[in-house]
């Protein structure tokens, strides 16, 4: 399964801003690197570099950024590549950026909640519940690592 996203226009014209550019739709699509995003979730993790690789073999695809995000403080894992790609119009032919975030089913899950609990909703004890989703990410890693012990065996 995948998810897309467009970044909305107030939020383009804010990055714009915050790095100087002038707010311009060509500014736009040239310089913020994740306009446009996808995420695709894989059982394992062997199944996130399988997919870069296929990601990297895709002809007319360049890579601009490739990078296995140790884990972050917080406990936050994912896989991220920002890839230009042809996108073919009627008279024409532009590259656009994508940023591709390659996760687990159990990274997924662990993003989706602490966006939810922790980005979201501001709690007051923002530190506490850091902390308690760090462990819940070394938790989830765990089971990660003994299904995957299991898929290896069959």
């Amino acid at each position: 399964p995948f998810q897309s996203r467009i970044k909305r226009a107030d939020s383009m014209r804010e990055k714009q801003e915050r790095h100087g550019l002038p707010i311009t739709t060509d500014s736009a699509l040239k310089a913020v690197w994740a306009a446009a995003g996808r995420r695709l979730v894989c059982p394992f993790v062997q199944n996130i570099y399988q997919t870069t690789d296929l990601i990297r073999a895709i002809p007319g695809v360049r890579i601009q950024k490739d990078s296995n995000h140790e884990p972050k403080p917080n406990g936050y894992r994912s896989y991220h590549m920002i890839i230009e790609i042809p996108v073919f119009f009627s008279d024409r032919k532009e590259k656009m950026r994508v940023e591709v975030q390659i996760r687990t089913m159990a990274m997924d899950f662990w993003a989706s909640m602490e966006h939810r609990v922790c980005y979201k909703k501001q709690p007051e004890n923002r530190e506490g519940l850091e902390a308690e989703f760090c462990r819940y990410a070394h938790i989830l890693e765990e089971i990660e690592n003994e299904f995957e012990i299991h898929n290896e065996r069959k």
